[in-house]
């Protein structure tokens, strides 16, 4: 196997992690705006903790995305 090819599947398989993170955000997003439908008063309280969850999880997409990149160019 070519090398280059290796480096384009290993990249591939690293970068699958962001359908993870596609379904993490959308689990956030949808339990957040649930939450604060049901109960509204508590929204300062939901929203803060809200976009801590989506930071994490993004954080987890740019992870992978380092990785591939590296992957690709660096190795």
């Amino acid at each position: 196997m070519d090398v280059e090819a290796a480096k384009m599947i290993g990249a591939g398989l690293a970068v699958i992690a962001l359908a993870g993170v596609g379904v993490g955000i959308g689990s956030i997003f949808s339990s957040l705006v649930s939450s604060i439908a049901r109960n509204p008063a508590a929204r300062d309280t939901v929203f803060g903790i809200g976009i801590l969850g989506f930071a994490l999880t993004e954080a987890i997409a740019l992870f992978a995305l380092v990785v591939a990149l590296l992957m690709l160019f660096a190795l």
